[in-house]
């Protein structure tokens, strides 16, 4: 069975999944996808924290917990009928590869709610959180990336100039058609990276201290 790798680049209450093999050492795209991480797409739930804002803390507090329950029960129905879909082409998906924003920890749930910058940032991170646990209990050693970082980090681990490896990057969508957009294209590097070897964290962050 041959290994292959899905990479996420996420949005709030959604993230575009994107699966790659190598053949003769280069990406091929198997599998693109947009999946929802929200039972409902509104804003209340797409944006919890901006949500919770405008709760009383207990209240909050509850809300957040539900919309993480809800978003790592989502991803991790969405890879596994992924790893039932590359099964069936002989494809073992055993890595996954997380883009991540500024990668810094967050601090209790009243700080962040203080603080509208922070609340953009942790809306964010919920969704990121969802897939990494999701993706780890579904047996995947899952590496992550700051997404300002993943290009020079491409050219370092592939030996490739950064040209060359958004050039490559491009040109495995052409095949598949639209769209083949931003998100699908870093989501697909991040997962070749994974393929690469790249040095990452293995284990979930810390979440959002919600007590």
């Amino acid at each position: 069975m041959k290994n292959a790798a899905v990479g996420f680049r996420v949005h709030s209450g959604w993230s575009a999944m994107v699966a790659v093999c190598l053949e003769k050492g280069a990406p091929q795209v198997l599998h693109r996808e947009r999946i929802h991480l929200v039972e409902e797409f509104t804003y209340r739930l797409r944006q919890p924290y901006h949500t919770a804002e405008k709760l009383p803390l207990v209240e909050a507090r509850e809300f957040i917990r539900n919309a993480e329950a809800v978003a790592k029960t989502m991803a991790g129905r969405s890879i596994r009928k992924l790893q039932t879909q590359l099964k069936q082409s002989d494809y073992g998906l055993n890595r996954a590869a997380v883009l991540l924003a500024s990668g810094k920890p967050l601090p209790e749930l009243e700080k962040i709610l203080a603080s509208h910058a922070m609340i953009h940032t942790a809306d964010g991170e919920l969704f990121r959180e969802a897939l990494t646990r999701a993706s780890v209990r579904c047996g995947l050693q899952v590496v992550s990336v700051k997404e300002k970082e993943v290009m020079g980090e491409a050219a370092q681990t592939l030996g490739l100039l950064e040209a060359a490896v958004s050039k490559r990057v491009a040109e495995i969508g052409k095949e598949l058609g639209a769209p083949w957009s931003q998100d699908e294209k870093l989501a697909a590097l991040a997962a070749w990276l994974a393929l690469a070897g790249i040095a990452g964290a293995v284990r979930p962050r810390q979440t959002v201290k919600l007590a």
